[in-house]
């Protein structure tokens, strides 16, 4: 079976690309390769990010790699907190504490339309390439359910009752942004390994 590294710290996200790619490809976390460093992500894009990530991780390891970057926009903040998701209340990368300044921030606003996005940056043989997934939504008034991580207890997806955090692994990943993203770089992988 063919091996890729996730180029990312957050465990979630390696279960979640792993369950997606369903033993088509082995996926190494950080952790595996014993990277404890702090990747850079300073960049003003979602796909920036997610290439400086990739770039970092095959310049220091010379293995193919993927990494992605996920952000959040809502429509009454003027596409907030978008690249800044993961530390929208600090530094701390706290969900409980992001969720709670962005619930305050939606305060009065009747426009809670929002979506999910996830830029995927794919290294493979030196060449970049990028695949991306969007989950159009709305913002809850308030926090439901405990699956999920980040901001899942508070977005609901297009079609649905309720958000991300109340449904089962298997349901999200089939209409999630990482599951879209995911699902394009499986495709490309494996018509890339047919050849």
């Amino acid at each position: 079976m063919d091996k890729i590294v996730f180029a990312t710290g957050n465990p979630h996200k390696v279960e979640e690309a792993a369950a997606l790619l369903q033993g088509a490809f082995q996926i190494i976390s950080l952790e595996d390769l014993g990277c404890t460093e702090e990747i850079p992500e300073d960049q003003p894009t979602l796909e920036g990010n997610a290439l400086q990530k990739a770039r970092y991780l095959y310049h220091h390891y010379n293995l193919d790699c993927f990494a992605e970057d996920t952000g959040l926009e809502v429509e009454a903040l003027g596409g907030a907190p978008g690249v800044f998701s993961a530390r929208y209340a600090g530094p701390g990368r706290d969900a409980e504490d992001n969720m709670a300044l962005l619930l305050e921030r939606m305060q009065g606003h009747s426009d809670r339309r929002a979506r999910f996005r996830t830029v995927i940056a794919l290294i493979l043989n030196g060449q970049e390439y990028l695949f991306e997934g969007i989950a159009s939504g709305s913002i809850a008034l308030e926090k439901s359910g405990t699956m999920g991580f980040g901001y899942d207890p508070i977005f609901v997806p297009d079609g649905h009752e309720r958000p991300f955090a109340e449904m089962s692994a298997e349901e999200k990943n089939a209409i999630s942004h990482r599951g879209q993203a995911v699902a394009q770089l499986k495709a490309f992988l494996l018509k890339k390994a047919e050849k």
